[in-house]
């Protein structure tokens, strides 16, 4: 029937009821059904083809680099009392700006005039000390004069002591002429008395040579015993000398040991005054630290300690502070297994928690809200977590959020190799590890093999 008639009877006629109708209408409807999956095989079979970037996905938070562009805690460096505070939380502080004052708490400060009497305490050890100086240079005056005193002792004596010496040598030739004259007057009553004997001289001239030799004879004994003084008192002088250096050695010895003893008092006496200056600055460096001042420019983000009146422990942290400059990186954690995936200048893709973004990890070209970075720290020991610790750096493809603040959740992909999507499936199926390539330095393109395992010092 061809229907070119203008009056239908379609209305009239079921076509459904036609077998042959039938068979040819699900005939075009399997041929649909398999040309559709057959493209589907084709798109499936082209998609397997596609490149597909490997990556390790973890977890962390934005840090900072810098130790010091951290949030950091302002503490009380001494015990004290919370007596003022000078700002509140969120106010923006500038580096040794006051943020607290406090007061003393411990008994042993309570003295208002606790620096001046120290002082004095100090000016009267320094008077004490010139004391013991002007004792020092008085015993060494002492010390010489006693050392002069006994030259010139020495020198006396000794003058004494040539004096008798020649006293003995006079008298010994005098008792050689006295002995010679007694020889003399000896002979002379000999002959004298031979000659009286024969008559040749009278008993007046005997008599006389008699008296002359008994007064030669005088003066010989008077000669030896004067001779023997002499002799005695050069003994005398002799150990009048041994007393006079025993005696001086006495004096010296005590002045020298009392000029020590000034001298180990001084040096006493500097240690205390020495004690006594570390005392006084350490008093004067207590009193500037009742105000606690901000380590560095920042914001006061959070006070710990509340109240007035408030006694604060040594070391107790009362307000945190938050850098006002800083640059932010991203702190993640990695299991075991993928640390040797990973080395110095590694590149990942990053979504931040707050910013909406769709990310697919095998192509990250085609991220879009994502932020990009490179791995530029890798820890040397595994953190009580069980997972190793990763630190990344801004890259310069596209800046990172300036809204971000420190502590914002991040997920991030580290990107690897590139290979195929049926690679990467099979490898997925098969529980297989992410290949490790490292870039030989000549030719981006030129990988070699590396061990899966990479220990970590």
């Amino acid at each position: 029937m061809l229907n070119i008639s203008e009056n239908s009877i379609s209305h009239l006629v079921d076509i459904e009821k036609f077998k042959a109708y039938s068979l040819l209408r699900n005939h075009h409807i399997r041929n649909l059904t398999l040309w559709l999956l057959f493209a589907l095989l084709i798109a499936a079979l082209i998609a397997l083809l596609l490149p597909w970037t490997q990556n390790i996905t973890a977890k962390g938070y934005v840090t900072t680099r810098s130790p010091e562009q951290r949030p950091q805690a302002i503490h009380s460096i001494i015990a004290g009392r919370l007596e003022n505070w000078f700002v509140q939380e969120g106010d923006f502080v500038e580096a040794g700006d006051t943020i607290a004052y406090i007061s003393e708490v411990k008994s042993e400060y309570f003295d208002p005039d606790l620096i001046a009497r120290t002082n004095e305490q100090v000016r009267a050890k320094e008077q004490s000390i010139t004391s013991y100086d002007q004792k020092i240079s008085a015993l060494q005056n002492q010390f010489l004069a006693l050392q002069e005193a006994l030259t010139l002792k020495t020198q006396q004596n000794l003058l004494k002591m040539t004096q008798t010496e020649n006293k003995i040598k006079m008298d010994s030739i005098d008792l050689v002429a006295y002995t010679t004259n007694l020889e003399i007057a000896r002979n002379q009553l000999s002959r004298t008395r031979e000659l009286y004997d024969k008559g040749l001289k009278t008993l007046s001239e005997l008599q006389e040579k008699e008296l002359k030799l008994q007064n030669v004879g005088a003066k010989v004994n008077v000669q030896e015993n004067k001779l023997s003084n002499q002799k005695n008192e050069l003994t005398t002088l002799t150990i009048e000398m041994l007393a006079i250096e025993k005696e001086y050695a006495d004096k010296l010895a005590k002045s020298q040991s009392d000029q020590q003893s000034a001298i180990s008092a001084k040096m006493e006496a500097l240690a205390e005054l020495s004690k006594l200056k570390n005392q006084l600055s350490n008093y004067q460096a207590r009193k500037d630290l009742y105000f606690i001042t901000s380590p560095q420019s920042g914001y006061i983000t959070k006070t710990i300690t509340k109240g007035i009146g408030e006694t604060i422990k040594e070391g107790a942290d009362i307000a945190t502070i938050m850098p006002s400059n800083y640059e932010l990186a991203v702190e993640v954690y990695l299991k075991p297994q993928d640390l040797p995936l990973i080395s110095i200048g590694s590149k990942s893709t990053l979504r931040f928690d707050g910013w909406p973004a769709i990310v697919i990890s095998g192509w990250p070209e085609s991220a879009t809200g994502a932020f990009y970075g490179n791995v530029v720290a890798i820890d040397r020991f595994i953190g009580d977590n069980g997972l190793y610790r990763v630190l990344i750096s801004p890259s310069t493809e596209k800046e990172w959020p300036k809204e971000l603040r420190v502590g914002t959740g991040v997920q991030g992909f580290m990107l690897l190799k590139n290979v195929p999507l049926w690679y990467e499936l099979w490898r997925k199926l098969n529980g297989f590890p992410a290949d490790y390539y490292q870039s030989s330095g000549k030719d981006s393109e030129d990988v070699k093999r590396k061990a899966p395992i990479k220990s970590v010092k």
